[in-house]
């Protein structure tokens, strides 16, 4: 099948968008593009399916941050096909594909490129030339990103925030879309380097990749065991995706929706009066204004994905915890009484109910 044919009328009604047209015509343009777009999200996944066992809201959550021009990172123990899976998602959606592997002799020139000086062999000339290096692709993988020191993390998080790389006194934009998954390893913490809070809230999400059930485990074993190769279809291409993430910006959200994403961001504030009592004990910082505009972003992504052309209440309830769970920073009080991030983020769902 073709990749039109895969996904046969969603991102052509997505780049037609971009035309001139009137209102009324790009409103249902848009409108059966998102009916549409719910169609090609189950093809995605039974693609990633054929390689992937389970994990339905880690892809899900894949999916909306990749929509949403969201960054993610992926935190669970080893072996959890975590790069299995960013990979496969890079392949269905034939976005070039880097991998780097976050070590502490890691230098940012590693991950940015860097020039080389060559000689034209008919001239005699000297001349430098930028080599690109693996950060000059569609999707990332930053494997164990808190491995490596803060000079290479810098350089990393300038690209996430501009989509560009600064070496040798020029800058060189990134190929588009482009989106970071960083995998980060919850259980061994010798030799790492802790990402400062204005990396971490530069991540859309925060993903934790738990293990599979007993029947996912043994489908896993049965696959990964017997020289399995499915063959996977490409169903989007660079440019389509760019189409479509386009087309989740015009995605209407309601006044009192944004208003609920707010008042979620700022109770998660000691400082607030509104905060509850266990986040005034217990965080010593809450989430930002960066939160509060993610949650909104990614909650019509999650709204496109599903065939709905509106945002709701339930897409940012559904997405608080991803959204926030790296952002409600625990103080010393919270880990002596074992009160981990994603309890008051469970607290702030409890206690902050839609007007």
């Amino acid at each position: 099948m073709s990749e039109s044919a895969a996904f046969p009328h969603a991102a052509r009604a997505a780049l037609q968008a971009t035309q001139p047209a009137s209102a009324e015509e790009s409103s249902a343009r848009d409108v059966e593009a998102a009916r549409e777009i719910a169609e090609a999200r189950r093809t995605i996944t039974a693609e990633i399916g054929k390689r992937i066992v389970g994990q339905d809201a880690v892809i899900e959550h894949l999916l909306v941050a990749l929509f949403a021009r969201g960054h993610g990172l992926f935190v669970g123990v080893p072996g959890l096909a975590k790069t299995l899976l960013i990979q496969t998602v890079s392949d269905v959606l034939a976005l070039s594909f880097g991998r780097v592997q976050f070590t502490p002799d890691l230098m940012p020139s590693d991950i940015t490129g860097t020039d080389v000086l060559e000689e034209d062999r008919a001239t005699g000339r000297r001349v430098f030339r930028f080599v690109k290096g693996p950060l000059f692709a569609n999707v990332i993988l930053a494997d164990e990103v808190n491995r490596t020191p803060p000079k290479t993390q810098a350089a990393l998080l300038q690209s996430m925030q501009e989509g560009r790389v600064s070496a040798g006194g020029q800058t060189y934009e990134l190929p588009k879309p482009f989106l970071v998954f960083a995998t980060q390893n919850p259980i061994e913490q010798e030799g790492t380097y802790p990402l400062p809070e204005a990396q971490l809230d530069r991540f859309m999400f925060q993903i934790d990749v738990g293990y599979p059930t007993e029947a996912e485990e043994i489908r896993i074993v049965n696959q990964m065991t017997s020289g399995y190769q499915p063959t996977l279809r490409r169903v989007l291409s660079p440019e389509k995706i760019q189409a479509l993430q386009e087309l989740v910006l015009r995605v209407p959200v309601a006044p009192h929706v944004v208003a609920h994403a707010v008042a979620l961001c700022r109770a998660s504030r000691p400082g607030e009066p509104n905060a509850p009592e266990a986040v005034r004990r217990y965080a010593s910082f809450g989430a930002g204004p960066r939160a509060s505009q993610y949650l909104i972003h990614a909650a019509k992504a999650r709204a496109i994905l599903g065939g709905r052309y509106a945002a709701a209440i339930e897409d940012v309830r559904a997405l608080a915890m991803p959204v926030l769970v790296h952002r409600v920073l625990p103080n010393f009080h919270a880990e002596a009484d074992g009160v981990t991030s994603r309890s008051l983020v469970e607290t702030l769902l409890e206690t902050v109910r839609p007007a």
